[in-house]
């Protein structure tokens, strides 16, 4: 049987999980490792099962509480992030506190980490787009995706998003709902700012001469709304 490395993750965090609940049932405190894999399971089978995004990171969060795990687990999971696959594709499913409130074991707990004070400031270059879901359905864009290319439907000046993301916490997601006219923070993807994959519309360099101008080109050709040059 040949699986691809995607089959092949998921299938090591269901062997993961398995044994998480072996041990669970024998009335273990489950380690880092085996806490992660259970809940990400746990996440995988609802959108399996047709939940949907939401409904999918509250089945993970629900799985396990602080009694369940060993001392400093609950200090060192704060978020569990796992890609699933739902009915209408795969999707990035960011499960915050997983144990559940009032769970924390404290400072002290071994494997604690402290963090400083952090002070929020405005990212650079930041612009703001309205956005507008014309399909039927919700419609969550994840943090690092590059905004120009996510779905077709979604309504607003694609020009003025090329080379953008959503300026949100890493791993988390903006939900358009259906007919509701939405703010888009954005900022200017960093790194190499190359687009590699996606829907497709760029798949290289984003500052290449003439790239803009082509993504639009085929972004129009294929209906995306909100695209012209």
């Amino acid at each position: 049987m040949r699986l691809t490395p995607t089959e092949r993750d998921r299938l090591l965090i269901f062997t993961a999980a398995e044994l998480a609940r072996a041990r669970r049932a024998r009335g273990l405190r489950l380690n880092v490792p085996e806490a992660t894999a259970l809940i990400a399971d746990t996440v995988c089978e609802s959108a399996r099962d047709g939940a949907r995004l939401m409904e999918s990171a509250a089945a993970g969060a629900s799985v396990l509480t602080a009694d369940d795990v060993l001392p400093g687990v609950v200090d060192i999971v704060r978020e569990v992030k796992v890609e699933a696959v739902f009915d209408d594709g795969t999707r990035m499913v960011v499960v915050r506190n997983p144990f559940g409130s009032g769970g924390s074991l404290g400072s002290d707990a071994p494997g604690a980490v402290i963090t400083a004070a952090r002070q929020s400031s405005t990212p650079p270059d930041l612009v703001h787009l309205v956005a507008t879901n014309t399909s039927d359905v919700p419609v969550s864009i994840t943090s690092h995706f590059h905004f120009f290319e996510v779905n077709p439907r979604l309504s607003f000046d694609r020009a003025a998003a090329y080379g953008r993301r959503l300026a949100i916490p890493a791993g988390s997601a903006l939900r358009f709902e259906p007919n509701v006219p939405t703010d888009v923070p954005l900022v200017p993807i960093a790194g190499a700012r190359v687009a590699i994959g996606f829907a497709g519309l760029v798949d290289g360099p984003l500052d290449a001469p003439g790239a803009k101008e082509a993504a639009l080109a085929r972004a129009a050709a294929q209906g995306y709304l909100g695209a012209h040059s």
